[in-house]
């Protein structure tokens, strides 16, 4: 027997181990289902990005857009923060006035729990200031 040889687990073979090669002309990306939560972005045939989504691509940001980088930037120096935590983007997009006020549009599965809140509603991301008895 060789030593450099592959090691299979008894009553496995080489043959019996699933490969696909991809020689064979077979596309993963063809062989998993399509996303169903409306946050598919790759783009093939028949696919454009959006013009949203497009002119920030090419450098050209709406008002929207530059509001929330400049914003990004801000937290970012005053907390010393290279890369702030999905939670940091949340707070942050809080402050600037976004609430939830609408349906979502994504289909995120069971789990997903949707509602909605007044526009006026306080972005709650403060902790209440501590009462001290004096």
């Amino acid at each position: 027997m060789n030593a450099n040889a592959p090691k299979h687990p008894e009553g496995t073979s080489p043959e019996s181990q699933e490969v696909i090669d991809r020689r064979l002309g077979i596309d993963r990306r063809e062989m998993a289902a399509p996303s169903a939560t409306n946050l598919e972005r790759r783009r093939g045939p028949g696919r454009r990005l959006t013009d949203f989504v497009k002119s920030a691509e090419e450098g050209e940001m709406n008002k929207e857009q530059f509001l929330f980088l400049l914003a990004i930037d801000a937290f970012k120096r005053v907390n010393h923060k290279t890369f702030p935590t999905w939670t940091d983007v949340l707070e942050i997009i809080r402050k600037l006035g976004y609430r939830k006020t609408m349906s979502m549009e994504l289909q995120l599965g069971p789990r997903a729990n949707d509602w909605t809140e007044k526009p006026d509603a306080p972005a709650g991301v403060h902790k209440p200031a501590d009462k001290r008895e004096e």
